[in-house]
This record gives C-alpha cells, sequence and structure tokens, in this order.
C-alpha cells in the first residue's frame, strides 16, 4: 500500500513538475491515466482492508 501511495505521488509530481511548458500530450495523457489506475488499485486495496466502507 505504502509503495503504490509513493508511486501515485511521484506521478502527481511529475506531472505537476511538467506543467502547461511541457508540449508531449501524450506522455501527459499516459501520466495521469496511470495515476488513476494506481489510485484506484489503492481504493481498492483500502476497501478489501475495511469491507464495511463503500466507495
Amino acid at each position: 500500500m505504502a509503495s503504490l501511495r509513493d508511486e501515485h505521488r511521484q506521478i502527481n509530481d511529475t506531472i505537476s513538475g511538467l506543467g502547461n511548458a511541457y508540449n508531449d500530450e501524450l506522455v501527459l495523457h499516459r501520466l495521469k491515466k496511470r495515476k488513476l489506475m494506481v489510485r484506484d488499485r489503492i481504493n481498492l486495496i483500502e476497501r478489501m482492508l475495511d469491507p464495511a466502507v463503500r466507495a
């Protein structure tokens, strides 16, 4: 779980660091998609650990 949170933070930092000056939309799109996939995995694991909490 900690490694997923760390990966999510690193991706977010990378996206923020690139900012609007970065012109490669494909790279930004892939980073954002990866960030969402990691976030979904974190949410899934959290729900598995505490099944009483529903999304």
